[in-house]
């Protein structure tokens, strides 16, 4: 029996064989991942014994060798523009669920300038959730270079790449008229610049929404922040404060709706009774919190984006010949979701 290897010795795959009693093809094959239980030529005793062999010593396969070789990476990257967002969170955990049974590892770029980096790194496939302006030729440039990208926009078409599409303006007119239904003093939460809201489409969709209920917008309601959760908690603190405080709050994400019932909380206010607070995006977290989230956003919005990566990772890409269709376009329409932060009202009287 081989002993265990001291510091600064990596185990090699001809180390393991020896451990194993077995040859190095073997120790090669059950380690490559191809197969799992069993097989060909490869009894289940002899898979569990070289998997064994290979733990004792702290053998791990030689990822780089292995990438020249099959022309894979077993990797494919995320780059989130805002890892704090529950959406965010959302695409990695269902990633990582898709990602695990195929033995593919997830990498997490948690910022924006994912053009930079991925000159110099190679993935089986990539998904990118913010497109600025002066990148938008980065993409048909990586992707005739073969890189596998899948990207969130909502006006892109596809060229070599895949797109994800979910046209959020109709969606949100869903949530304020939600809130409009038993509600007139409905503030917005929304990310500023200069001083001025930059919710586009999702905020011009709670001023159109007042503007057909017949109600004038009242600028002290809107509470800008400066597009991070603690900028939310703090506008939202604000506006919760003021003596004819609304009583509602539509956020144009999910994440500044999270904020908004923390502060409604710290303030001693009952979430869906006091204060009724919708978000954007149908986050898993959103979902899942106490209490839980009323928000618009699409259905199966994150496991169909894992699936569609992963397929593209393995099959070799949309630009590849990985898919017979080629490059698609994967639309979701938009649905309002009533839970507890504010559920249905009949009533547009205030609530206090």
């Amino acid at each position: 029996m081989v002993k265990a290897t001291g510091a600064g010795v990596r185990p090699t795959i001809r180390m393991v064989a020896a451990e194993a009693g077995v040859s190095t093809a073997t120790v090669s094959y059950v380690m490559s991942g191809r197969r799992g239980e069993g097989g060909p030529g490869v009894s289940d005793s002899t898979v569990e014994r070289v998997k064994s062999a290979a733990e004792r010593l702290g053998y791990h396969p030689n990822q780089a060798a292995r990438a020249i070789r099959t022309g894979r990476t077993n990797t494919v990257i995320l780059s989130l523009t805002m890892l704090s967002d529950p959406w965010s969170l959302s695409v990695i955990e269902a990633v990582q669920r898709a990602a695990a049974p195929l033995g593919i590892t997830p990498l997490i770029l948690g910022d924006a300038d994912w053009a930079r980096v991925l000159q110099s790194h190679d993935a089986d496939a990539v998904f990118v959730d913010a497109v600025r302006e002066q990148d938008r030729g980065v993409l048909e440039e990586l992707a005739g270079r073969g890189t596998t990208l899948v990207v969130f926009d909502e006006v892109l078409e596809p060229a070599g790449f895949d797109v994800i599409r979910s046209v959020a303006g109709p969606g949100c007119k869903l949530a304020v008229e939600h809130l409009l239904n038993g509600h007139r003093e409905v503030a917005c939460l929304v990310p500023s610049g200069a001083g001025r809201p930059l919710g586009g489409p999702r905020y011009r969709a709670y001023t159109s929404a007042l503007e057909e209920a017949g109600i004038p917008l009242n600028e002290d309601f809107v509470g800008t922040f400066d597009g991070t959760t603690l900028g939310a908690y703090a506008a939202t603190m604000r506006l919760l404060s003021l003596k004819d405080r609304p009583t509602a709050v539509y956020a144009v994400t999910d994440f500044a709706a999270v904020s908004a019932i923390n502060a409604a909380q710290r303030l001693g206010l009952t979430v869906g009774l006091d204060v009724d607070i919708i978000g954007v995006g149908n986050t898993i977290e959103g979902e899942r919190m106490s209490p839980s989230l009323s928000t618009v956003g699409p259905v199966d919005f994150f496991d169909r984006i894992a699936r569609l990566l992963l397929k593209r990772a393995v099959d070799g890409g949309a630009s590849r010949g990985g898919a017979a269709s080629g490059p698609t376009v994967m639309d979701f329409p938009w649905q309002l979701f009533v839970r507890e932060s504010a559920p249905h009202r009949t009533s547009t009287t205030r609530l206090f």
